[in-house]
């Protein structure tokens, strides 16, 4: 018989979707399989409000992946990772290392976001993006 983390049946454990952990929304691929096992990106800066857009006159793309081919798709006009994320359905992180890839190979552009001074309105700034993500 094999024990769950708690001991006895999984089944049991887990209630009557212990088989039905994930979306049935096609193949499940793992983040890390799509970053090729790399935790960190190509040396940017990016934050999830750094916009992002194609070079003009871009480069050929040189991957295959159709992850890239999305991302250049989508930044076809002026866009945030946060919502280049939000459109590949990936985190964050996973999005912020696969344009790294494409800005460091002249793909796309990048511009920071706006640094605002230190005050009462980060708080107010914080909760909106907060928001903005919750209805994602």
């Amino acid at each position: 018989m094999t024990t769950g983390w708690f001991g006895g049946d999984p089944a049991e454990n887990a209630g009557e979707d212990a088989g039905e952990w994930y979306e049935d929304d096609g193949p499940m691929v793992r983040p890390y399989a799509v970053t090729r096992g790399r935790t960190v990106g190509a040396g940017h800066n990016l934050d999830m409000l750094t916009v992002v857009a194609t070079a003009q006159p871009a480069p050929r793309l040189r991957r295959t992946e159709p992850e890239y081919h999305e991302i250049v798709r989508l930044c076809r006009n002026p866009i945030s990772i946060a919502e280049v994320a939000a459109a590949l359905r990936l985190p964050l992180a996973v999005t912020k290392i696969l344009i790294g890839d494409l800005i460091a190979e002249g793909n796309l552009n990048f511009r920071a976001p706006l640094q605002q001074r230190s005050g009462h309105h980060d708080v107010r700034i914080l909760r909106a993006v907060l928001d903005g993500i919750r209805r994602l």
